[in-house]
């Protein structure tokens, strides 16, 4: 069965730092392109940053400088390091897996307030 879970979402203070992690299963996470997406209330879900297979990782523009992507594949899991936290970075995030097929996970969520 695939699951993606994902962890390590919390309160943090504005400037503060947390990091996501996403334990992958159930299928062959080396060949997927792994990305963090974000959804706050009343918004509109939007990708975070991705990592293809091949270690090229994307960020949106609002993010870049703060936050970074990485993945284990020994270990079937991606990471996203998020630092320097704003109030406007409150959302859930999720997990997401795109190959053959895409695959999500159910989301942590980060909440940045003082």
């Amino acid at each position: 069965q695939v699951q993606l879970v994902e962890s390590g979402g919390g309160l943090v203070q504005p400037g503060g730092s947390l990091r996501l992690s996403c334990a992958a299963s159930g299928f062959i996470f080396s060949n997927y392109a792994m990305s963090w997406y974000r959804q706050a209330p009343g918004k509109e879900r939007e990708l975070v940053a991705r990592i293809n297979n091949n270690g090229g990782t994307i960020y949106t523009d609002s993010v870049k400088g703060r936050f970074t992507i990485s993945r284990d594949n020994a270990k079937n899991t991606v990471y996203l390091q998020m630092n320097n936290l704003k109030p406007e970075d409150t959302a859930t995030y999720y997990c997401r897996a795109n190959w053959c097929r895409i695959y999500w996970g159910h989301g942590t969520q980060v909440t940045v307030s003082s």
